[in-house]
């Protein structure tokens, strides 16, 4: 299931790279990119990866939300 139910949104659902990569718009390589503190391309408010278990992370999908709601809201007219 997806985070995002026609115009719902499911709070406290945890959801994995191919799930951010689809809401956002933003490939692997620069989700990537803007969570590595040594990166230029690095955005300290975009939501840090949960580790589940030794070998899988995953997003909050209401902060991935609250996320792409911010880059509307700053957005220039």
């Amino acid at each position: 299931m997806n985070a995002f139910t026609g115009q719902t949104f499911q709070m406290n659902q945890i959801i994995n790279l191919k799930e951010v990569i689809q809401f956002t718009g933003l490939s692997r390589a620069t989700i990537y990119n803007i969570i590595d503190e040594r990166h230029k391309q690095y955005d300290a408010t975009f939501p840090k990866q949960a580790h589940l278990t030794v070998g899988r992370v995953g997003w909050s999908a209401w902060e991935v939300n609250q996320w792409i709601e911010s880059k509307l809201a700053n957005r220039e007219e």
